[in-house]
């Protein structure tokens, strides 16, 4: 190839190679940290090592370590080979002059934080990099390896961390204000987005004590969160004690060298009772609050938020162990108040899916929106309810999980399930869609939507843009449910969260139960509790 085809830029590590793709400047797979192996297992990540030659950026590196076919099989894609030397990122630009000065988008994956990773085709930059916007995409750990808490950890570095998969996220933010001038970005001028994971991982990151005044992010878009609620240290230790002893490692006879030196992949046959997704961990170095605590506390940065949910959000809730179906019954004396809520004649089925959908999606963004709004922060929400009309038959309860993130990225010609059944007034409706988000990242309001205005929620005016055919400005969305959803935000994390898994007899193990079990009463103390 020719220097033309072959664009090569320095950074502080050492200089990439890349490629170009139309007008588009691409550069993959560059390792933003050390692979995080053998010693490096369950520590903070530490930076890339600089290298002399010239770095071939013209792959993706490999996704972090996970069930691939788990990934495939939820329709995210395939990740292709994960490995636990994962810790890589992606840049799309379309111009290489440090004195650009474009905005940036940073992208982190969404799925549940076990699966996942940056090079799906919906998450290709290429569209957004075509408006003068710079876009970077990142693998970091996930599952076991990613979230990951032990009693011998807490011997090793007392008080340390447990959201690794944070801290990869943390640093490949560091990367990106130290890099990003290069490939023509302000890292003075960052959004910071995800979806699902990725979105509570944007919330996670407004929370974390270790982002505040870094200057590592300007504005965020937090997209399909949900209420679950982080697991608390104690109980995720907990789930480490009983990760080992699933693989073979007594409680007496632990230690941090033998589980470093047990092979990567065989942590993913694990059951999900001793994972501690879908959510991080609350009471770390990284994480010392849950996210809500620390909202509500007002310890959150105070920069600009936009935050919403889809129609069907609760098609994904089977992935957290939830049957819409059989949640009424489940909640036993609450039961009938739900079926007032909604109306009886809707049937126990429907009305699960749509509780599902409110009291674990859509309260989320209202609840977390108000408590910013608070602090004088501009925060906009929305309700994503647009699919391309060729598609509607095959979604007749709304947009399920995820695949409004085409729209927000530009990449609905290019990714499933979009490419292909475009009708131009849908090319339309997007470029409108990628127009207010390129206003957003530039650092403006992001104004007008197909020319409606969307407007701020504040405390004071409860304020959402319905993102349908017909964009609609609403007051006061759902009000009588999300208050309801409001109130019963501690028993879905009480429903939600997953059994203790069953330990062999031992004091290490009666410990951790006992400990465990204190950390989450007192997290429940005063709430209301799911029946049993």
């Amino acid at each position: 190839m020719n220097a033309s085809r072959s664009p090569v830029v320095s950074t502080k590590e050492g200089q990439v190679q890349g490629l170009v793709e139309g007008p588009v400047f691409v550069f993959k797979g560059i390792p933003y940290a050390q692979p995080p192996v053998g010693n490096l297992r369950w520590r903070a990540p530490l930076r890339a090592q600089p290298w002399r030659h010239i770095l071939d950026a013209s792959e993706y590196g490999p996704a972090s370590m996970q069930s691939r076919q788990d990934c495939i099989d939820s329709g995210g894609g395939d990740p292709g080979e994960p490995s636990e030397d994962c810790l890589h990122l992606n840049v799309w630009t379309p111009k290489l002059d440090a004195d650009a000065k474009l905005p940036v988008v940073v992208w982190i994956h969404g799925g549940a934080f076990v699966i996942g990773a940056s090079r799906f085709e919906a998450y290709d930059g290429s569209p957004l990099a075509m408006k003068n916007v710079v876009v970077v995409t990142l693998n970091y750990r996930l599952g076991h390896l990613g979230f990951f808490a032990h009693p011998k950890l807490q011997e090793e570095q007392p008080n340390g961390p447990a959201n690794f998969g944070l801290l990869d996220q943390i640093l490949a933010l560091e990367w990106v204000k130290d890099n990003i001038a290069r490939f023509g970005g302000d890292a003075g001028n960052v959004t910071l987005m995800g979806e699902s994971a990725g979105g509570k991982s944007v919330l996670a990151l407004y929370c974390s004590p270790l982002v505040r005044d870094r200057d590592l992010f300007h504005r965020g878009v937090a997209m399909s969160s949900y209420v679950l609620a982080e697991k608390p240290l104690a109980d995720a230790r907990y789930c480490g004690e009983a990760a080992a002893q699933r693989l073979g490692l007594d409680w007496h006879e632990v230690t941090l060298e033998k589980l470093r030196a047990l092979p990567a992949e065989r942590f993913w046959p694990l059951p999900s009772d001793v994972n501690n997704a879908p959510s991080p961990i609350a009471g770390d170095s990284v994480l010392p609050l849950g996210i809500r605590e620390t909202f509500q506390a007002g310890g959150q940065l105070d920069l600009p938020l936009i935050i919403g949910s889809t129609t069907d959000d609760s098609s994904v809730v089977t992935s957290f162990g939830i049957d819409p179906a059989t949640i009424l019954e489940k909640l036993g004396g609450f039961a009938d108040s739900i079926r007032e809520l909604y109306g009886a004649e809707l049937g126990d089925r429907e009305i699960g899916r749509r509780m599902c959908r409110d009291f674990v999606f859509t309260v989320l963004p209202r609840y977390l929106a108000t408590l910013h709004a608070s602090r004088n922060n501009p925060v906009w929400r929305y309700s994503f309810d647009y699919t391309a009309e060729l598609l509607r038959p095959r979604s007749p309860d709304g947009v399920r999980h995820g695949q409004e993130i085409p729209y927000f990225l530009g990449t609905t010609e290019v990714s499933p399930p979009n490419q292909g059944f475009m009708k131009e007034k849908d090319k339309l409706w997007a470029g409108h869609m990628l127009d207010t988000i390129v206003r957003f990242a530039r650092g403006e309001k992001p104004g007008h939507m197909g020319g409606v205005e969307w407007q701020e929620h504040t405390v004071d005016a409860d304020r959402l843009l319905r993102l349908a055919p017909t964009v609609t400005p609403e007051t006061d969305f759902d009000k009588v449910i999300l208050d309801a959803a409001t109130l019963f935000m501690p028993l879905i994390d009480a429903f939600a969260r997953p059994k203790p898994p069953k330990m062999p007899r031992g004091v290490a193990a009666g410990d951790a139960r006992s400990t465990a079990s204190t950390s989450t009463a007192a997290k429940n103390k005063g709430r209301p509790q799911a029946t049993p």
